[in-house]
């Protein structure tokens, strides 16, 4: 597709030799100078100034120079968005996320991706140590990662909601009926906690109410934690995400000073993303915009 009349050109002005452009561009020098003598009868005007030991360029080359460059970056545009398109014909994507975007989002996500890209492979992994799931992300090993902020490795975000932390209690509870958990009994009821390796985004709660919670027990399984929690064992911190569609019965309520967490798309770097990952993305982006759009103050996009 590129015009080889203009990369000799171009080759040549850069080095002052047709001699060296031809040895950038794999040419022999007969043919880059027969290149620029036919750039010259097309276009009608001289463009090169031929001495002894080199090229440079004609007022009118130098004119020209800019315009030429911009028409070889436009093909070369060309060529890697007709790149990508191929790409999105057939392809694989690897997906990683934590347990509630897993559960919650991703079957919709990737029921609307995979009607638009029908040819692509998807893998979809759930790892509910984010430490894991950002390596995995930072390393390649996964083209695309839902993580909820902050996180510790240098990965590129974009920003989905802002999800809130509940305090979830059994239907009898004496705090059940409250419109806030209050801080004093953050501290003092028994807490079955949500271990999820070395980072825990539900100690934010803890955090910004000032106190240290009594662990009873910590389990691993958002599952477990919300039948212990439904057998009045104690109460548990759960995002507002896990707790939708809860298969237990539960009463879920705002600590006395609320915490969120924000939930977010990571990948190495968009620039070197596969056209595919950067329309896994646009895909989620546009997914959550409709399914949030009644509740306006969570989305961050």
């Amino acid at each position: 597709m590129r015009n080889q009349k203009y990369e000799a050109f171009l080759e040549a002005a850069r080095t002052g030799s047709f001699k060296q452009a031809a040895s950038e561009l794999g040419y022999t020098q007969a043919g880059v100078s027969y290149l620029a003598n036919a750039l010259e009868k097309e276009l009608g005007v001289r463009l090169f100034v031929r001495e002894h030991g080199g090229v440079r360029l004609t007022s009118e080359g130098s004119a020209l120079l800019p315009w030429i460059q911009e028409v070889c970056a436009s093909e070369r545009r060309l060529e890697a968005h007709l790149a990508d398109l191929k790409q999105l014909e057939e392809g694989s994507l690897h997906i990683v996320a934590f347990t509630s975007t897993l559960t919650q989002w991703l079957p919709q996500i990737t029921k609307r991706f995979a009607e638009a890209h029908p040819h692509i492979d998807l893998r979809i992994t759930c790892y509910d140590d984010q430490a894991q799931l950002e390596h995995i992300v930072e390393s390649g090993q996964a083209d695309v990662g839902f993580v909820a902020l902050p996180v510790k490795r240098p990965l590129e975000m974009e920003l989905l909601v802002r999800d809130p932390l509940l305090v979830a209690v059994a239907p009898d509870s004496p705090f059940a009926s409250r419109k806030r958990f209050p801080k004093k009994a953050l501290a003092s009821e028994p807490y079955i906690k949500l271990d999820s390796g070395e980072y825990s985004e539900m100690d934010r709660l803890f955090r910004v109410n000032g106190v240290e919670p009594r662990v009873r027990f910590s389990i691993v399984s958002d599952y477990a934690a919300m039948g212990m929690v439904s057998a009045g064992l104690g109460y548990s911190v759960l995002s507002g995400l896990v707790l939708r569609n809860a298969p237990f019965d539960l009463v879920a309520l705002p600590a006395e000073v609320p915490a969120y967490r924000e939930i977010a798309l990571a990948q190495k770097s968009s620039e070197t993303a596969s056209g595919t990952a950067r329309a896994f993305v646009e895909c989620t982006k546009d997914w959550i915009r409709e399914a949030y759009k009644s509740e306006p103050e969570a989305l961050l996009l």
